[in-house]
């Protein structure tokens, strides 16, 4: 009668005997391999150790399949000189901003300089308000040259200077060789006439037109600049030599003043010296000008272009010609 008096809608799994804790608690700890294995697979059964090395092994030979991503990195990584040539092209092109933002800023002071002063006033030579003869040419190097030729400039303006200080020593040697040898006049009037002459010219015919060419890329003044430094190189070679009756205290001069005084033989020797470091490094930024001359972009037919158009915007030759066309043309008529 107990079959019959059970309830047919009760939870058949409230009496289900694989709820029990001691089967379930078995049931979760059965090996994953044992929970992949499929018994339609292979008609043999596999035992729980058989079927443990496998899943193993098979882990093992899966796990070179995973990419290592220290490896990964490494393989997408820039080589050494790639790297250097990116850090290269970013500090070539902080400089140019550099430059550029140099550029603008001298191009700010001229302006500011301009409109304090209200235009350009000649300041070189610097000489007294009082000075009855007042500057002759305006010279800023910082306002007028561009910042990448400031530098040169500036060496070539030095290295004017310093060839007017040796031709002021060279005089000072002449003067004290005339004094221990009488018949030294000649050398020591030649001595003064170069200071006088070469002192301002050299600064009108070769430095003037230097700082002109790189003020406004000229080349004509380029040509110009040239020409005349390679005469003045020339004169350096002459006056280190130091040739009797030259007005120079050359190597000869001061060797043959040795038989006359000691001291006046060592002041000349110094001052041979002097003439020939002028030369040496008058050849060295003849060539440094010349490198950067060919950079600008400069030519001898833009030379001829600028000569000419100078030429037909002078003043004179506009009225030169005028008259001559007008004389041409009464004569026709």
């Amino acid at each position: 009668m107990s079959d019959f008096d059970s309830n047919p809608f009760a939870d058949p799994e409230v009496s289900n005997p694989f709820q029990d804790p001691s089967v379930t608690r078995v049931t979760q700890n059965i090996p994953s391999a044992l929970e992949e294995y499929n018994p339609f697979t292979d008609g043999k059964p596999a035992s729980l150790a058989a079927m443990a090395p496998k899943a193993v092994g098979a882990a093992v030979h899966a796990q070179p399949a995973i990419m290592n991503p220290t490896e990964d990195t490494l393989s997408y990584a820039q080589p050494p000189t790639q790297q250097a040539r990116i850090a290269e092209e970013l500090l070539r092109r902080q400089e140019d901003l550099e430059r550029k933002a140099a550029e603008l800023d001298r191009r700010e002071r001229e302006m500011q300089s301009l409109s304090a002063s209200g235009g350009r006033k000649n300041n070189w030579p610097p000489l007294p308000e009082k000075f009855p003869v007042g500057p002759c040419f305006y010279h800023d190097i910082t306002v007028d040259i561009p910042v990448d030729f400031q530098k040169t400039v500036k060496i070539i303006y030095y290295l004017w200077m310093f060839h007017s200080g040796t031709l002021f020593a060279n005089l000072i040697g002449c003067m004290a060789w005339f004094c221990v040898d009488p018949s030294r006049g000649g050398d020591f009037g030649l001595a003064i006439l170069w200071l006088l002459l070469f002192t301002p010219c050299s600064f009108v015919c070769w430095y003037r037109p230097l700082y002109g060419a790189f003020r406004s890329d000229s080349s004509f003044r380029f040509f110009i600049f040239f020409f005349v430094y390679v005469c003045q190189v020339g004169v350096y070679v002459v006056q280190a030599i130091g040739l009797t009756g030259w007005g120079a205290s050359g190597w000869i001069s001061a060797l043959t003043c040795l038989n006359k005084s000691i001291a006046v033989g060592i002041i000349m020797i110094l001052i041979a010296g002097l003439f020939t470091a002028l030369a040496v490094m008058s050849l060295v930024m003849f060539k440094k000008v010349h490198g950067m001359y060919r950079t600008t972009g400069a030519s001898f037919e833009k030379a001829q272009q600028e000569f000419a158009s100078g030429v037909m915007s002078n003043k004179t030759v506009q009225t030169a010609a005028a008259r001559a066309a007008q004389e041409s043309f009464k004569e026709q008529i």
